[in-house]
C-alpha cells in the first residue's frame, strides 16, 4: 500500500450520510484522486487495492469510497478478481493493442468528422491547447508529452469536435481513462513526445483547412505511431521483467 501514500489525502468529515450531496461530492473528488494516482502509474498496473487500506489512507468513511471504486470499475480502471479482490487494471500486450486498433478507427473517424463540423472557436481552442503544452517543461526537453485530462487534452477535444454523441460517449467517457492510462505511462520515450506535438498541429492544420480526408488518414497515422511506441516500450518492460503478459 506504500504507494496510496503518495496521493495527497483529502480532508473529509467521515461523518457525512452517506446519501448527502456532500459525500457525492466526496466521492467525486476521491475518484478523480484515485484515478489520476492510477493514470500517473503511483498505483501500478496489477496492484491490489482494498477498501480497508483505502479508507485508512484517505481518511474517509466506506460509503463514498465505495461509490469512487464504483465509478472506477465502470471506467475500467480497477477490475474484481475471484479470490483475489480489487485491483488496478493491467493489460495483457494482445488486449493493449486491441485498444490501440480501437481508437485509431475511432478516433480517425473523429478526425475526419471534425474537420467537417468544427468552427473556428473550436480550432482556435484546439490551437491554444497545443499552446499550452508547449510551455510544458518536459515536452521542451523530450522526455514526455502529458496531457491533463478534458478541456487540456488534444485528443478529448478532437473527439468533442466531431459532434457525434456515440463516439463521445466511447472515447470521453467509457474508454477514455483507460486510453488515458496508456498513453501516460507507455507512450513518452526516445523522440516520440516531439513527433507526436508536430503531428497534433498537422491534424489542426487539416481540420481548419476542412479537408476531412487529410485529417481521417493524419489522425490514423498518429494513432498508428503511438500504438507502436507503446507496443516497443510494454516488449521491453516485459523482456526486463518489469511486468507479465
Amino acid at each position: 500500500m506504500a504507494a496510496i501514500s503518495k496521493v495527497p489525502k483529502p480532508r473529509v468529515d467521515s461523518a457525512f450520510d452517506p446519501d448527502t450531496p456532500e459525500v457525492r461530492t466526496l466521492a467525486e473528488r476521491v475518484f478523480h484522486q484515485l484515478q489520476s494516482a492510477i493514470v500517473r502509474g503511483e498505483l501500478p498496473p496489477g496492484s491490489k487495492i482494498t477498501e480497508p487500506g483505502l479508507s485508512k489512507s484517505y481518511g474517509i468513511s466506506r460509503g463514498p469510497l465505495r461509490e469512487a471504486m464504483r465509478r472506477l470499475e465502470a471506467h475500467r480502471l480497477i477490475e474484481r478478481v475471484p479470490h483475489v479482490g480489487a485491483r488496478v487494471v493491467k493489460l495483457s500486450m494482445k488486449e493493449l493493442i486491441e485498444l490501440f486498433d480501437v481508437r485509431e478507427a475511432l478516433e480517425s473517424m473523429a478526425a475526419r468528422l471534425a474537420a467537417e463540423h468544427m468552427g473556428p472557436k473550436e480550432i482556435q481552442g484546439l490551437r491554444d491547447v497545443l499552446a499550452v503544452h508547449e510551455s510544458q517543461s518536459d515536452l521542451q526537453r523530450g522526455e514526455a508529452y502529458y496531457q491533463r485530462e478534458g478541456d487540456l487534452d488534444f485528443h478529448y477535444l478532437i473527439v468533442q469536435g466531431s459532434h457525434n454523441r456515440m463516439l463521445m460517449n466511447l472515447l470521453c467517457d467509457d474508454l477514455y481513462y483507460l486510453v488515458r492510462l496508456y498513453r501516460t505511462q507507455f507512450s513518452a520515450s526516445g523522440a516520440r513526445p516531439q513527433r507526436a506535438f508536430v503531428e497534433h498541429h498537422r491534424i489542426v492544420d487539416a481540420i481548419e483547412a476542412g479537408d476531412a480526408e487529410l485529417a481521417e488518414l493524419l489522425m490514423r497515422r498518429h494513432v498508428s505511431a503511438s500504438r507502436e511506441n507503446v507496443a516497443d516500450r510494454y516488449a521491453a518492460m516485459l523482456a526486463d521483467g518489469q511486468t507479465d503478459s
